[in-house]
């Protein structure tokens, strides 16, 4: 088996199909019910029990194939949770299917949910849960092969007082009455998942078009505007897509927009990306992120790394597919090197965080005895998109363009690791027709690539579209500069962004008077872009302005997304401990669960909130 971080026996019995049949009980904070699981016998009789990852769930009967059997579940493995052990006392022929049926309950130390109240919501009329099962979290949901090495199609029956959504495409007319007032809404997901991409929300939650085939799900109070944000672009993100790979295969694509302690940018669940309602920011300039979380429909959804060990195969062709179709859109090789010049960046603090010679600074990581949340980096998405931009540049742009759709054809609906990925690719272009880029094929040194710690070789960027944000930084090293509104005058948010970067960086910190006059003539201090406010709260903290403190903690009181929180905290730890540790007291049951162990672990505190 190629996946340290499940302890289920999937070499002998497959999941094909799961049936959930669950209800939502706020008031108790759990999900109870009956999940089914269909499983195919990979031996011919000489697997004698089913073992299925589980972690901290409530689980009172199994039976198989509708009788009572024996099973237990085992000591605790640390991240990979509890084992079930289910008898199979005569084993099955192979390819017999056999159903497994558990009554479960999830428990107040699930990983997985987060349940909000009325209070934390933005219109205070509801509670809301949502999941989030990436990396290893389907397990504290209801008992499964917990691995992206197995794929099963799914059946939603989610019974709730709320209305609810999930990954899987809404029967049409299915939703049904329940007890109480409450309705089952019922779901179908008939391309094969892997269990992380299993997803559901419930809430005070309303929809509107925003495409041919997309809608936008939202509380009430956000609709008009996540409808305003995203209606313009969905259409042309998914041509662009299509074009570049081949049709969309999952029937719809919709964008569920999450209260703000959802702690990701974006979860590619299919059908429903689950986002962070920081990219609704009034000005169109954070949506990368659905181009980004659309992009996983092919590499992720479709195509899946087979373990955590090879996430940057999921990662680092979407941040490719991503960066091609924003090109597309806007008519510009530049805007992939524009994209890449800012992910670049991003890496190298990544690496600098872990130290250039760590185990997680390479494209392939040992995920043994490792929970793969604590490797989770920029690393497979920047590190991972260099690799895929080099063997895209070593071909060509019209050779490569030719193998992405062999790709994705030959892989869809399975799981493949590195090796099998550069089989692939070897096979491919080892056809008579590419005879003149052997020698350059040759040449690849794979093992390096995927071994490699820290930075992997820098590629000549086209920087004609940071140029000007560089200038423009350089000219805030003149103590006598006088800036004006003018200076970014036609810029997106992303040209700004680099400029603060650049600012941040700056071998000298600004004054505080100099910081201050920079947010003022920015517009950064009232902006409502997250991205630009905190990128402008790192320098403030840098020039030590105290009257900006207050700020920061404000802002970590209004967002969950870790991207803005981890580093937030980490700077303002340094600038004044004492109102980091009184602000994440104030918030920590704000954050998400994942969110709020990281930032203990970076303030030091860990255990403090258990």
């Amino acid at each position: 088996m190629r996946d340290p971080n499940t302890v289920s026996n999937y070499d002998a019995w497959r999941t094909r199909h799961t049936t959930t049949n669950l209800k939502v009980d706020f008031p108790s904070k759990s999900l109870r019910g009956k999940v089914i699981l269909e499983l195919e016998s990979q031996t011919d009789l000489s697997s004698k029990e089913i073992i299925l990852d589980s972690s901290y769930l409530d689980v009172s009967a199994i039976k198989l194939s509708g009788e009572a059997t024996k099973w237990e579940i085992k000591d605790r493995q640390g991240a990979n949770g509890s084992p079930i052990h289910i008898a199979i006392p005569h084993g099955a022929s192979k390819g017999e299917v056999v159903k497994v049926e558990i009554d479960v309950a999830t428990t107040d130390k699930c990983t997985a949910l987060q349940w909000l109240t009325p209070a934390q919501t933005s219109n205070k009329k509801a509670p809301f849960m949502f999941s989030q099962c990436q990396a290893i979290h389907a397990r504290s949901l209801f008992p499964c092969q917990d691995t992206p090495d197995v794929k099963s199609t799914y059946t939603f029956n989610i019974t709730s007082p709320h209305v609810v959504v999930a990954s899987g495409v809404p029967v049409k007319g299915g939703e049904t009455e329940g007890e109480g007032g409450e309705k089952v809404y019922k779901f179908e997901q008939k391309v094969p998942i892997p269990s992380y991409l299993y997803a559901l929300a419930s809430g005070d939650i309303e929809s509107a078009p925003i495409g041919r085939i997309s809608s936008v799900a939202t509380g009430p109070n956000e609709l008009k505007a996540s409808q305003w944000e995203l209606e313009g672009d969905m259409d042309k993100f998914l041509d662009a897509a299509e074009k570049i790979v081949f049709p969309y295969r999952w029937g719809e694509y919709n964008v569920l927009v999450l209260p703000p302690s959802f702690p990701y940018g974006g979860m590619e669940n299919p059908i429903f990306t689950f986002a962070t309602p920081t990219i609704i920011s009034g000005d169109k300039q954070n949506i990368d992120v659905i181009a980004h979380e659309l992009a996983h429909s092919w590499s992720g959804n479709l195509v899946t790394s087979c373990s955590w060990e090879h996430f940057w195969l999921n990662e680092g062709w979407t941040m490719y597919l991503e960066r091609r179709i924003q090109a597309a859109i806007h008519g510009s090789e530049a805007h992939i090197d524009f994209s890449a010049i800012r992910g670049w960046k991003a890496l190298e603090e990544s690496i600098e965080e872990f130290g250039k010679d760590h185990e997680f600074t390479k494209l392939c990581i040992s995920h043994k005895g490792i929970d793969p949340d604590d490797a989770f980096s920029t690393v497979p998405y920047e590190k991972g998109f260099h690799f895929i931009y080099y063997l895209d540049k070593l071909v060509g742009r019209e050779n490569f363009d030719k193998f992405i759709p062999h790709y994705f054809g030959k892989w869809a609906n399975k799981s493949l690791d590195s090796f099998e990925f550069r089989d692939t690719f070897l096979g491919f272009f080892s056809a008579p027709e590419y005879g003149s880029l052997q020698d350059k094929i040759a040449e690849i040194d794979w093992e390096g690539r995927f071994y490699n710690t820290g930075l992997p070789p820098k590629p000549e960027f086209d920087t004609s579209l940071v140029d000007e944000c560089y200038r423009l930084a350089e000219k805030w090293k003149q103590k006598d500069f006088q800036p004006s509104p003018s200076d970014i005058k036609g810029w997106t948010g992303n040209q700004i962004l680099v400029l603060l970067n650049e600012v941040q960086d700056l071998e000298e910190p600004l004054s505080v008077e100099r910081s201050q006059t920079l947010g003022k003539t920015y517009g950064l201090t009232e902006s409502k872009n997250v991205e630009l406010k905190s990128a402008y709260y790192h320098i403030a903290m840098k020039a030590k302005d105290t009257s900006s403190y207050q700020g920061v903690a404000d802002l970590l009181g209004e967002v969950g997304r870790m991207k803005f929180v981890r580093p937030l905290y980490r700077g303002l730890n340094k600038a004044d401990r004492d109102l980091a540790l009184k602000t994440f007291e104030k918030y920590k049951d704000f954050y998400h669960p994942i969110c709020r162990q990281l930032v203990e672990k970076d303030l030091g505190v860990s255990g403090v909130s258990a």
